[in-house]
């Protein structure tokens, strides 16, 4: 439970970081700074190190090279919540897989029948939850909120992260490179044996983390989904008598990728031009399919499927039915990971991935507004 509530702390916090970032990126890209903002995002790096070379605009390096580090610390949250948390107790974790699941398809269905037509490739976008900024909203709007209520959206988060990987494991992998691919396999399947077969220090597992890193910017699977697989093979092992392992290095690398890599991706990810902007951009097409996917879809779905999951399982609602529509709300905020696959789904098409930025916005900023709205409304009952 210490390190969940560390987790929390941390998340909320970025997720405030997370939001100050996103509104200098929007001022900065409506400013006399914008020629120069989009030209820093274009600025072209290249690693070279003699036996291997990748190169890219900063933005790819941002997209691919910084975010490795948010899906790795991601991988080492699933890992724990899979072998130690929520995720590991069939009793409570029922409700938030369901509402998780809700969460997912009820956006897709509706980006489908709005906007489906109009482009097809938008559909993952309104798919995933922000952690960070969920929680930060929460502990803002509902600071006195249930525990149960933090673990819930924690937890459904978390299955949310999952179901938004294994999209872009099958939605986004290029045409594969096997030898490159099979040789980071390998490397994890070593480490992973010896792993299991005596301690390892555990500087060897990032160090293997960013081995499988450059391969996979050569087999053509997408570098965050070798992230969380290297992150998969760090064992729980104690680590005196209230740690372990893969708690350990998670605390260490959680806040660099809270504080510093979220705000540097949504300052990157967020700078939308509102310059010419007309009504039917936003009423019509991949903006309104994401923002009405993200802020209608998800509170429906969240809402029904534990609903319907915590009617079969017949268990009441460990909290108000209000507070469960508010934090249904809440999921709609899809910011760091929406605009990630929007960045997928759209590569190379810019008037499409702008599009779904402001759609990714709009449902998000949207969302919030109607969370604060449910948790005003629909308080919780007195006891």
């Amino acid at each position: 439970m210490t390190a969940v509530l560390k987790f929390l702390k941390t998340e909320a916090a970025g997720g405030l970081l997370i939001a100050l970032a996103a509104a200098a990126a929007i001022l900065v890209a409506n400013s006399p700074l914008a020629s120069g903002y989009n030209a820093w995002l274009k600025t072209p790096l290249v690693l070279d190190l003699g036996f291997w070379q990748v190169g890219g605009a900063l933005k790819d390096w941002v997209k691919d090279g910084l975010m490795a580090i948010f899906f790795y610390v991601i991988g080492l949250e699933l890992k724990r919540e899979l072998t130690v948390g929520e995720l590991s107790n069939p009793k409570t974790v029922l409700l938030p897989v369901a509402a998780a699941f809700g969460g997912a398809l009820l956006p897709v269905l509706i980006y489908s029948a709005y906007a489906g037509g109009v482009d097809p490739r938008g559909w993952p976008v309104p798919v995933a939850t922000d952690i960070a900024f969920a929680l930060a909203a929460l502990a803002l709007i509902a600071p006195k909120a249930d525990p149960r209520l933090r673990l819930f959206l924690l937890t459904l988060a978390v299955v949310d992260d999952l179901m938004a990987i294994v999209l872009i494991a099958v939605l986004f992998t290029a045409e594969l490179a096997y030898v490159p691919l099979f040789a980071a396999l390998a490397l994890l399947g070593l480490v992973y044996g010896l792993g299991r077969l005596r301690p390892l220090p555990m500087w060897i597992y990032p160090a293997v983390a960013v081995i499988t890193w450059g391969l996979s910017k050569e087999s053509g699977v997408h570098t965050s989904v070798m992230a969380v697989a290297a992150a998969f093979i760090v064992p729980p092992r104690p680590i005196g008598s209230d740690d372990t392992l893969l708690g350990r290095l998670e605390h260490y690398i959680h806040p660099f990728s809270a504080y510093v890599v979220l705000p540097i991706f949504a300052f990157s990810a967020a700078g939308v031009s509102l310059a010419g902007l007309k009504p039917q951009d936003i009423l019509a097409g991949v903006s309104a399919g994401v923002a009405l996917g993200l802020a209608i879809g998800k509170p429906i779905g969240v809402t029904l499927f534990a609903l319907a999951a915590a009617r079969l399982a017949r268990n009441p609602l460990p909290f108000s039915l209000g507070q469960l529509i508010g934090v249904g709300c809440l999921c709609g905020i899809g910011f760091t990971m929406s605009l990630f696959i929007g960045a997928l789904a759209f590569d190379g098409d810019v008037a499409g991935e702008a599009q779904a930025r402001l759609g990714v916005l709009m449902g998000s900023s949207l969302s919030l507004l109607l969370g604060l709205i449910a948790f005003r409304l629909l308080p919780p009952p007195k006891t």
